[in-house]
């Protein structure tokens, strides 16, 4: 629902509520509330209930200080108990969106707000190469749309075709200090690893947590190592990739690019994704969680149906699919119970 104040000229919030409220999680609502700025509000404002507090006593305060906390949002009429009758409040407007409705998306491939949804990604891939030149088109002559361009990488014959990833980077952002799509990641890197698949080596892969927290619940799960061996090794902290802090890619794969004209593509966790903001090199830049991050490192390509085509085969000629690497909930949730 949305909260328009008086000097709404001036500033746009949201006030989120509703029946769906009390099963959303204190670090889902901390990512939506903080990336208000990407779908266009000033600020986005949750209500005080029972998982707030919970998020209190998860960060050291005293059961005395919680109970006072609670008492005082009580009286004060700040306080939601879904247990109680709901007052029915009055806004300026209103919006509703059902969670059954939501489904895995990406942003791409120029701007945060060009929502995809998965299950359409190699349709509108393939949109893209044939619309005229703009935030959704490269106009690439249909003659050339399926170029290969060949290259010698570390000794090793390679090649290169439009949407192919180049860089992979689970960036600081709001997403990246969320611990469930964190730990889905590491999950994603886990089963990945556990069948054999990897990442093939141009593709330039890092790992740029928001906080140092991160890396301390990651390696008590003993997660890290698979991020590590997909390449997703520890650069650093802060913001990195969606301010065009990349560095260089590989001379080879920066001259099979250029020399070919190929779109190559960027997958990234952060927020921005402008054309030549990620890198001079990746015309298309795709915005995705982290664990989507790991797994179209492993496809190498965003011109993939993770439904019906396989994200990887082994060794051993299996073709493994995205669902093979996908972690459930309560996988997520299992790792997650033994770091408290």
């Amino acid at each position: 629902m949305i909260n328009l104040p008086l000097n709404n000229c001036f500033f746009f919030y949201l006030s989120y509520a509703g029946e769906g409220m009390s099963e959303l999680p204190l670090a889902d609502r901390a990512t939506i509330a903080n990336m208000s700025p990407e779908y266009g509000a000033t600020m986005g404002f949750f209500p005080v209930d029972h998982v707030t507090l919970q998020y209190l006593k998860l960060t050291g305060r005293s059961d005395e200080t919680v109970s006072m906390i609670e008492s005082y949002l009580r009286a004060n009429k700040m306080f939601v108990d879904y247990n109680e009758p709901q007052v029915e409040r009055v806004y300026s407007s209103y919006l509703e969106l059902k969670l059954e409705d939501v489904e895995p998306c990406v942003s791409g491939p120029k701007r945060p707000h060009d929502r995809v949804p998965l299950k359409e990604m190699k349709v509108d891939w393939h949109a893209c190469l044939n619309n005229k030149v703009g935030f959704k088109g490269f106009a690439i002559p249909t003659e050339s749309q399926n170029k290969v361009a060949e290259f010698t990488f570390n000794g090793t014959k390679a090649h290169l075709r439009h949407g192919d990833v180049v860089i992979a980077a689970i960036t600081s952002c709001t997403n990246t200090s969320n611990p469930y799509v964190m730990l889905g990641a590491a999950l994603v890197a886990k089963k990945a690893c556990d069948l054999g698949l990897e990442v093939k080596p141009w593709i330039k892969t890092s790992l740029a947590p928001g906080s140092g927290v991160v890396t301390k619940y990651i390696e008590r799960s003993g997660l890290q190592k698979y991020l590590n061996q997909l390449g997703f090794h520890i650069v650093g902290y802060g913001c990195t990739t969606c301010i065009g802090n990349s560095g260089d890619i590989n001379e080879a794969v920066a001259s099979a690019i250029t020399e070919n004209d190929i779109v190559a593509a960027a997958v990234l966790s952060g927020n921005r994704n402008f054309e030549g903001r990620v890198h001079p090199l990746t015309r298309a830049n795709y915005l995705a969680s982290p664990p989507l991050v790991v797994a179209y490192a492993l496809a190498g390509t965003v011109d993939i149906d993770f439904e019906t085509e396989p994200i990887g085969i082994t060794k051993d000629g299996e073709r493994i699919f995205f669902k093979d690497i996908w972690p459930s909930s309560e996988e997520i949730a299992s790792v997650s119970s033994l770091l408290c």
